[in-house]
């Protein structure tokens, strides 16, 4: 896990598992002031369904703070899980829903 922060963003970039495991180490780092305001996923190699209720109530708490959180950079665990769950429309994420319709045309092809 490493965060970078600057003026305009603090970007939090989760690598390894996101599940039950951590999900107690994770809380207080995705919680913590100031507030994440990107979650870069791209190096989760797993995601269980501990981790997503970690992923929503650190949406939901943004929501509270009326602030935003960005989930970018999806691994394909991570969109593997949103999919299954169908949870991508809970965190308006643009990044989910491109990678199923570019699947989705290439399933086609």
């Amino acid at each position: 896990m490493s965060i970078r922060s600057s003026q305009e963003i603090t970007r939090l970039s989760i690598v390894g598992e996101l599940t039950i495991f951590r999900a107690q180490e994770l809380q207080p780092v995705l919680l913590a002031s100031p507030p994440c305001l990107e979650l870069d996923l791209s190096g989760v190699t797993e995601l269980d369904t501990a981790g997503v209720q970690l992923l929503m109530l650190a949406k939901k708490t943004a929501l509270a703070e009326q602030r935003e959180l960005r989930l970018v950079g999806h691994s394909p665990a991570v969109i593997e899980v949103f999919e299954l769950l169908n949870v991508a429309a809970y965190f308006g994420d643009p990044l989910v829903m491109t990678a199923r319709q570019s699947r989705a045309g290439a399933a086609r092809s």
